[in-house]
C-alpha cells in the first residue's frame, strides 16, 4: 500500500509539472501577441505615479533645472511679501478715508448727535408693504412720539452685534451681557510706518460699574514674510501672536474669576476649615488676557493651540467684517450673507446632484415672510 500512495504521489507530481509547463507555454504564446502587448503597457502606463516617484525618474540635468525653478519660487515668495506689506500701507492709508464716516456712525449709535432728513433717507426693498403697513400705524404714531423722545441714539448696538453673531455669542456669559451693554464703539487700528506688522482692536466702554478702563485693547501681531523652513506654504500676512490689556476691575466686579468655598482637613488635628479660593471662569474679557505663543521654540499642547486659532479668527472677524460693516450685523442682513456665502461653499456638490430640490428650496426661502 506503501508503493501505490508513492506512485499516486509521484502522476501527481508529474500532472502539476505538466500544468506549469502548458502554463509557461501559453504565457510566452500570450507575450509573443503584439495586442496583448500593446494593452499591458498601456496597463503600465495608467499605473498612478506619485509626482514624487515621476521625480526620481528624470535625469540629473532635468532635476538640477526644477532646483532652479523651486529657487526662482523662493524669490517670488519674497516679493509677494514685500506686496502684501505695501497692501498693509494701502489698508492704513484708507482707514483713514474711513474714520469719518466711523466716527459719524459712532455719534449716531451713541446719541451723540441726530442724523439729517437727508443722512436718514433710506429706500428698502419692502418699501410698498411698509407704506401699506404705515397707513395703519399712523394712528399709534402720536402716542409713540411720546415715548420716542426717551430713546437715545441705537439702544444696545454693539451688544446686539454680539449677540446675532454666533462666533461671538458662543463666548458671551448671562454675566457678561450688563457689560457689553456699555460698548459704545469698536475701532480697528493699524500699525505705523516702519513699525512691525499689526493691527489693534479698541473697544471704547463708556462709564461702569465694572472696570475703570474706558477703553480695552486686544493687538495682533502680523508676519510677512516666508517661513524659512517652507517658503512655499507662505500664502500672505497671518497673526503670529497677540496681546491683551490689563482691566483695572472695581471691587468683587471681575467676571473672569469667581470665589469657590473649599473645606480643608488638618492633618493632625483632624480639624477642617473652610477657605475661599478664586478660580478662572469662562468669560468673553477673558479675550483680553490671551495665551502667549512661546518665544523660545516650545510647541503649544493641542488645546492651547485650537484656543489660539480660534482667538486668530476672532480678531480677524472683528477686523475684516464687523467693524466695516456693523450696521449689518446689527441688522441681521450680513449675517445671513454670511450663511448663504458658507452653505454655497459646503453644499455646492449636493446642490449639482439635486439641482431641482435646492431650486424649490430656494424659492420657499425667498418667499416674504406673511
Amino acid at each position: 500500500s506503501f508503493s501505490k500512495t508513492e506512485d499516486t504521489a509521484s502522476d501527481s507530481l508529474e500532472a502539476a509539472k505538466n500544468a506549469t509547463n502548458k502554463k509557461e507555454k501559453l504565457a510566452d504564446q500570450v507575450m509573443q501577441n503584439p495586442q496583448v502587448l500593446a494593452a499591458l503597457q498601456e496597463c503600465l502606463d495608467n499605473t498612478a505615479l506619485t509626482p514624487s516617484s515621476y521625480i526620481e525618474t528624470l535625469p540629473k540635468a532635468v532635476k538640477r533645472r526644477i532646483d532652479a525653478l523651486k529657487q526662482l519660487q523662493v524669490k517670488c515668495a519674497h516679493i509677494e511679501a514685500k506686496f502684501y506689506e505695501e497692501v498693509h500701507d494701502l489698508e492704513r492709508k484708507y482707514a483713514a478715508l474711513y474714520q469719518p464716516l466711523f466716527d459719524k456712525r459712532r455719534e449716531f449709535i451713541n446719541g451723540e448727535a441726530e442724523p439729517t432728513d437727508a443722512e436718514s433717507e433710506w429706500h428698502s426693498e419692502n418699501e410698498e408693504e411698509e407704506k401699506l403697513a404705515g397707513d395703519l400705524k399712523n394712528e399709534m404714531v402720536i402716542e409713540e412720539k411720546a415715548e420716542e423722545t426717551n430713546v437715545k441714539g441705537i439702544p444696545d448696538f454693539w451688544f446686539t452685534i454680539f449677540r446675532n453673531v454666533d462666533m461671538l455669542s458662543e463666548l458671551v456669559q448671562e454675566y457678561d451681557e450688563p457689560i457689553l451693554k456699555h460698548l459704545q464703539d469698536i475701532k480697528v487700528k493699524f500699525s505705523e510706518p516702519g513699525q512691525p506688522m499689526s493691527f489693534s482692536l479698541e473697544f471704547h466702554f463708556g462709564p461702569n460699574d465694572y472696570f475703570s478702563n474706558s477703553v480695552l485693547t486686544k493687538t495682533y501681531k502680523m508676519k510677512s514674510e516666508p517661513d524659512k523652513t517652507d517658503p512655499f506654504s507662505f500664502e500672505g500676512p497671518e497673526i503670529v501672536d497677540c496681546e491683551g490689556c490689563t482691566i483695572d476691575w472695581k471691587k468683587g466686579k471681575n467676571v473672569t474669576v469667581k470665589t469657590i468655598k473649599k473645606k480643608q482637613k488638618h492633618k493632625g488635628r483632624g480639624t477642617v476649615r473652610t477657605i475661599t479660593k478664586q478660580v478662572p471662569n469662562d468669560s468673553f474679557f477673558n479675550f483680553f488676557s490671551p495665551i502667549k505663543v512661546s518665544g523660545d521654540g516650545e510647541s503649544l499642547d493641542e488645546d492651547s493651540e485650537l484656543t489660539l486659532a480660534a482667538d486668530f479668527e476672532i480678531g480677524h472677524f472683528f477686523r475684516e467684517r464687523i467693524v466695516p460693516r456693523a450696521v449689518l450685523y446689527f441688522t441681521g442682513e450680513a449675517i445671513e450673507d454670511d450663511d448663504n456665502f458658507e452653505e454655497d461653499e459646503e453644499g455646492e456638490e449636493e446642490e449639482l446632484e439635486g439641482e431641482e430640490e435646492g431650486e424649490e428650496e430656494e424659492d420657499a426661502e425667498s418667499d416674504p415672510k406673511v
